[in-house]
């Protein structure tokens, strides 16, 4: 019988709408990202017939996050022995695992100097605003994206963590790796790619933007290009 990690008694970390976050119970520097079935039930629901027709798995983030990090810019990398500039902005990842709440996801848990979970960029630019080393470390995750042609879904702030890295703040993608709507093929094409990251780097900056302002628009109006 396969080994299940009992969660039973443990609180998550962070909670989203479809996952939950815990720490690995046997070992603190992972974390376990859990489906919260209930929730991904009712956006099943809610979707169009048509879209009924495709499934549960297009809507589990976990299978889809299995399936970004398989993503072509990811294999070619590794393939040619770039592992390191592929966790450079992502956290380490280490494939699926089963515990007492089902089917999770393990990768590297980002940390603070307290040994705590990192906080999110959504925290840091409530906290101290898109201060210069801040703006550095949104330039050097973008330019990374279009250096190694790694795809994401739109960029929040709340998907991704602030860690120090040699005295200086670095982003981390903690969520929202891959194009789940794109064909791998399409994906696969260059030039569609820098075009599609690009679109994505546009509306990052737009993101931060609503996110320091008094919200007075709401972010779908705002994200209009």
């Amino acid at each position: 019988m396969p080994y299940t990690i009992d969660l039973s008694n443990r609180q998550p970390f962070a909670s989203g709408y479809n996952r939950q976050c815990f720490r690995h119970p046997e070992n603190p520097l992972l974390c376990l990202k859990v489906l919260r079935p209930e929730n991904i039930e009712a956006r099943f629901h809610r979707q169009s017939f048509v879209k009924k027709l495709l499934g549960k798995r297009r809507i589990d983030d976990n299978v889809q996050e299995l399936k970004a990090h398989h993503q072509s810019a990811i294999r070619q990398l590794i393939a040619q022995g770039q592992a390191e500039t592929v966790w450079r902005h992502l956290p380490r990842f280490h494939g699926s695992v089963q515990t007492s709440l089902g089917a999770a996801n393990v990768s590297e848990l980002l940390q603070d100097e307290h040994h705590q979970p990192a906080e999110t960029l959504e925290q840091y630019l409530q906290r101290q605003g898109f201060d210069q080393p801040m703006q550095e470390a949104v330039r050097r995750f973008c330019d990374w994206l279009q250096n190694t042609g790694i795809l994401t879904r739109n960029l929040l702030p709340h998907n991704l963590v602030v860690v120090e890295r040699e005295h200086q703040p670095e982003l981390y993608l903690v969520d929202g790796l891959g194009a789940p709507s794109i064909p791998d093929k399409l994906a696969a094409v260059p030039a569609w790619r820098q075009r599609y990251i690009s679109r994505r780097i546009q509306r990052f900056y737009l993101r931060i933007e609503w996110e320091l302002s008094d919200r007075q628009q709401s972010w779908e109006h705002s994200q209009k290009l």
